[in-house]
């Protein structure tokens, strides 16, 4: 499934082999939470903005419109309209952020709905049918995401049962795949390794889901309000034991310098909100670093968001006009700002990808992971 073309220290390049096509690796994954990306965006526009995979979010769908549903209309991509990759998470960190409204036990969890309170239940193998419903290329096992930080023997205890709970997700999606109703009978599963901030777990964790012989393993648990230097510490601690010929995947991260240190780092999917919504409060990423599209500078610019971007917004707007839809409050602001920031960080992927196949990725990260940080040099102050 997956094909390591080449590293540059821990950083790797490769091909990662799906049943909805192949993708070049290091990728980002654009979130789609209910079959859309947030700010009228759709799968339509995401063929021009380079979107290698999409993800979308089962606990979400399976409220709305409900999994049998799409089943119905054939599936995701069928639903969607798309016909390239997409991972659909377990369901498990969004029920477990719902910490007043939910009880963990062994054979799952019980929870109420946001949308209407209703009591609801999903465990390993629950998630795994909805998401085998929804036919997607990649299911996550459903696991626990713990604050951080948390007590050490709660999360001795948690990660236990995610072990057990993984075991359960792998037998059910096995079963799954054997039945003629099923939409993708090739679905693969990833695990998800926890273990908080505390390095002996998360090791002996992956040691042990690693003999499992999972199809991609996922690192979850950071960029839940631990400082960026604990998150990287544990990369560097852990993925040193993730299975060298597998895709792995850093959930929910993160900011552009993020993904630069977490590729350097060895990761090779990422996925985050943070484009999508960021833009639609009109915080913008540039080559240049992070500008506010609503700064008070920007009144009468023609210039677009970023010279060097060639997206639909850059080619077409200015910044004067951006911002003034925004101050307007017309929606089309934040549809142009999103339509730029997935656009860049999907180039930011391809940009990472050429470097590594050049051999100057950490040439371009020396560089670029400070820069991308930052405040653009116009910034201003709004």
């Amino acid at each position: 499934m997956f094909e390591l073309k080449k590293t540059e220290g821990a950083a790797r390049r490769g091909i990662f082999h799906t049943p909805h096509g192949d993708i070049e690796t290091p990728f980002f994954m654009n979130v789609a939470t209910a079959a859309a990306i947030k700010g009228g965006i759709s799968c339509v526009d995401l063929r021009e903005l380079k979107t290698r995979v999409a993800l979308c979010n089962t606990y979400h769908l399976h409220l709305r419109p409900n999994e049998d549903i799409v089943y119905k209309m054939g599936g995701l991509h069928k639903f969607m309209n798309w016909d390239k990759p997409i991972l659909t998470d377990s369901g498990g960190f969004q029920v477990f952020s719902l910490s007043k409204l939910r009880k963990i036990k062994e054979e799952g969890v019980y929870f109420a709905s946001h949308i209407d309170g209703r009591r609801l239940f999903i465990g390993p193998e629950e998630s795994m049918r909805i998401q085998s419903r929804l036919g997607s290329t990649i299911a996550m096992s459903f696991d626990e995401c713990v604050e951080n930080p948390a007590p050490v023997e709660y999360v001795r205890n948690s990660v236990d049962r995610t072990t057990r709970w993984l075991k359960r997700c792998q037998d059910e999606m096995e079963r799954l795949n054997s039945l003629d109703e099923t939409i993708n009978k090739r679905q693969l599963l990833f695990a998800i390794n926890q273990g908080g901030t505390y390095d002996d777990i998360r090791i002996e964790h992956m040691k042990t889901i690693s003999e499992m012989n999972l199809d991609g393993y996922a690192i979850g648990g950071l960029a839940v309000g631990e400082p960026t230097e604990v998150m990287y510490h544990i990369l560097d601690t852990v993925l040193p034991y993730t299975p060298v010929d597998k895709p792995r995947y850093l959930m929910g991260v993160g900011t552009p310098s993020n993904i630069i240190e977490a590729v350097y780092r060895g990761v090779d999917m990422f996925d985050c909100v943070m484009p999508s919504r960021n833009a639609r409060h009109a915080t913008v990423f540039t080559w240049n670093g992070i500008m506010h599209a609503t700064n008070e500078q920007y009144k009468t610019d023609p210039r677009p968001l970023d010279p060097e971007c060639d997206c639909p917004a850059c080619r077409n707007f200015s910044r004067a006009y951006i911002r003034h839809l925004f101050k307007a409050g017309e929606q089309l602001a934040g549809r142009l700002a999103v339509l730029h920031n997935l656009y860049f960080y999907n180039s930011l992927m391809d940009r990472i990808c050429m470097e590594l196949d050049r051999g100057t990725f950490t040439e371009f990260r020396n560089k670029y992971s400070p820069l991308l940080a930052q405040k653009t040099e116009d910034w201003g102050n709004g």
